[in-house]
């Protein structure tokens, strides 16, 4: 018995709700950009007002959701390859647009005191109106090439705002980052072709009907293509290799959205198009059990490897960077359990309670890095006393990542640690790789706690007494709370993600 999300097909609906929200956010773009020659401060409040709006709109849809398991709108009138325009959200579609417009509005509320010294920023705040239409454009569409569409579309104002904002090596980060991410896309470019091409369809439900009849051998490659591409916007080990020198070199703002969104969109891709689509139809090929090995093991490498990495690194972004890959091997391990609910319901979780507590704990670098003006937690020290905010808030983002209770981490790690153990009594494999992921919450805490007590205990080594601006001290508490909040009532988001949790034989 399988785990998925796939969608599920309903009428059109009489509100246009998430066209709304797109839309607003779309020709927020020029008046963002316009204003923002005029008023930095100004640009990036309208921004924050057209995110505020956009993601009171979504939630709007919830009603329909909780009703009826999705909302669904139908645009006939923009027809793409004989499909109508589809904007679709469901439990786990409405938790990653929500997710994404909280973390977009409080980096973006961060920006207006982190980048006030950077000059002109109209363009910064239009790009990242971009992609904030990119990211949320994901997870509101069925329709495979508009899907698509949004996926390249980041691509975009990322590499620029890494260029133009970005550290002394960006250019190169940026094009690693480029370079990697299109090899990616191209591969899920080649699956989306491959599945037209078979179904006539690019809807994704219809192709999850359609493709049932197709050659078994050609759908398993058509999954690989699929799991390929999503896996390096993922940072697995071995596609990983753009990520730190992305995250090292972007600002501070964009490492937050990078690590608490985009990446998780390449585990949200894998949920809702390989698996969601493509895997109903080849469960019973007999290579497919050797997949989910595979997938397994190497959620497991890429969890040690980047915890072993962040353990020994002295450079504050890489160690969060680095912290990230190994998250992300959480996350692949979670997907590899699909036969249980524990898990499954787990990843989806942890793709949100990961996404707040690593942006959280991104923001409070930026603060640290604002205040000593360098990244070497060896030249760091003491700091505690003088950024008491800023030293709780770094807290509760590392205990969270290390998976201590009663933080936003704990029950999505322990959801899938139990689901491995589950899955174990079928299949011993599972035991060997869970036992080796509890091994890494040890190495998870070890770094946490190392990092901490560089920068925060011993002798203070800088004679300032920083004040941080408002902006960035909203944003780190909100998302601190935020923090807390996920770890002590976490009940409406797990509903939320029970909405859509069905089996699949």
């Amino acid at each position: 018995m399988f785990m998925l999300y796939p969608l599920t097909w309903g009428g059109p609906k009489r509100m246009n709700i998430l066209l709304a929200s797109l839309t607003l956010l779309a020709i927020s773009f020029p008046v963002v950009y316009v204003v923002g020659k005029k008023s930095a401060k100004a640009s990036g409040m309208t921004l924050l007002l057209a995110i505020l709006s956009s993601l009171i709109l979504i939630t709007l849809t919830y009603r329909d959701i909780s009703l009826k398991g999705e909302h669904l709108e139908c645009y006939y009138w923009l027809p793409i390859l004989g499909s109508p325009l589809t904007l679709f959200t469901d439990g786990i579609g409405l938790l990653m647009a929500t997710t994404a417009l909280t973390i977009m509005f409080f980096a973006v509320l961060y920006s207006l005191g982190y980048m006030s010294e950077t000059g002109s920023l109209a363009e910064y705040y239009a790009l990242m109106t971009l992609l904030t239409v990119g990211l949320v454009g994901i997870f509101l569409t069925s329709n495979l090439l508009v899907f698509y569409f949004c996926w390249e579309f980041m691509l975009v104002p990322t590499y620029f705002i890494l260029i133009g904002w970005g550290g002394r090596k960006s250019i190169g980060a940026a094009f690693k980052f480029f370079i990697f991410t299109h090899a990616g896309a191209v591969a899920i470019l080649l699956g989306i072709g491959a599945t037209y091409f078979l179904t006539g369809t690019l809807d994704i439900l219809e192709a999850r009907t359609l493709i049932s009849s197709a050659p078994k051998d050609l759908l398993f490659w058509i999954f690989l293509a699929y799991l390929g591409g999503f896996l390096t916007k993922m940072a697995i080990v071995p596609f990983h290799i753009w990520l730190p020198d992305t995250y090292v070199e972007s600002p501070i703002p964009l490492a937050a959205i990078l690590s608490g969104v985009v990446t998780e969109a390449g585990a949200y891709g894998i949920l809702r198009i390989p698996f969601g689509m493509v895997l109903p139809a080849i469960i019973n090929v007999p290579l497919i059990h050797q997949t989910f090995h595979f997938i397994s093991v190497l959620g497991v490498i890429s969890a040690i490897y980047g915890s072993m990495i962040a353990l020994v690194d002295n450079n504050l972004k890489r160690i969060a960077a680095y912290s990230s890959i190994s998250h992300m091997g959480y996350i692949l391990f979670g997907l590899s359990l699909c036969p249980t609910v524990e898990g499954m319901t787990g990843t989806v979780l942890h793709l949100l309670t990961h996404g707040i507590s690593k942006s959280l704990l991104f923001l409070n670098v930026g603060a640290i890095i604002k205040c000593t003006g360098q990244c070497d937690i060896r030249r760091m020290g003491g700091l505690a006393s003088i950024m008491p905010l800023t030293s709780v808030s770094t807290a509760v983002s590392l205990l969270s990542i290390a998976g201590v209770p009663p933080l936003a981490c704990f029950l999505s790690e322990f959801l899938i640690f139990t689901g491995g153990f589950s899955a174990g009594m079928v299949d011993g494999l599972y035991s060997i790789t869970t036992s080796l992921m509890l091994l890494v919450t040890v190495l998870g805490l070890g770094y946490s706690i190392r990092l901490f007590g560089k920068v925060f205990f011993g002798s203070l080594n800088i004679n300032s007494n920083p004040e941080l601006p408002l902006t960035m001290v909203s944003s780190i508490v909100f998302l601190s709370l935020l923090t807390v909040a996920l770890g002590i009532y976490p009940s409406p988001v797990l509903k939320l993600i029970s909405i859509n949790a069905l089996p699949l034989s």
